[in-house]
C-alpha cells in the first residue's frame, strides 16, 4: 500500500456544514475504492498566495490515504467537478516516510553511540583519578 497527502483548497464561502459533508465524501469515496483514510486535518481558512477565480482565502483540508493509485485517481476526478473546490494537489508520501524513517533510526543510532563513548570516557577520567588518589 502507498501512502498519499490530498490537499484540497474549498472556496470561502461555504457554510461549515458544507465543508464537514465534502471531507466526509472524500472519506467514504476512498473508503469505498478499498483505500484507508488515515488522518484527516483541517487546516482551517488560510490567505491564498495569489488570488484563485477571485478568491483571496480559502479552506485548506490535508487527507492522509493509504491505497494503489486509482482511488486517488477516482477523488481527484471527483474533485476536478465539485465547484466548492478551488485546488487541490496530491502526493505519494511513503518514500518520503522510509526515508525519515531511516534518518530517524540513523541519529538514534549516533546519539546512542555518543553517549556511550562519553560515558566510557567519563569512567576511563574517574579510573586514572582514583589511581592517582591511591599513589
Amino acid at each position: 500500500m502507498r501512502v498519499y497527502e490530498i490537499l484540497f483548497i474549498i472556496s470561502p464561502n461555504v457554510e461549515e456544514t458544507d465543508v464537514e459533508a465534502l471531507i466526509n465524501q472524500f472519506s467514504e469515496v476512498a473508503t469505498n475504492q478499498g483505500a484507508r483514510v488515515t488522518k484527516v486535518d483541517r487546516m482551517g481558512r488560510r490567505r491564498l498566495a495569489y488570488p484563485i477565480q477571485k478568491f483571496k482565502d480559502g479552506q485548506y483540508v490535508v487527507l492522509t490515504v493509504e491505497g494503489t493509485g486509482s482511488e486517488i485517481a477516482e477523488i481527484e476526478r471527483r474533485m476536478r467537478v465539485t465547484d466548492a473546490i478551488i485546488r487541490h494537489l496530491s502526493i505519494r508520501i511513503d518514500e518520503d516516510l522510509k526515508r525519515a524513517e531511516k534518518f530517524r533510526t540513523r541519529r538514534a543510532a549516533h546519539s546512542r553511540a555518543g553517549r556511550a563513548a562519553a560515558a566510557l570516557s567519563s569512567r576511563a577520567a574517574a579510573d586514572e583519578s582514583n589511581v592517582e588518589e591511591e599513589e
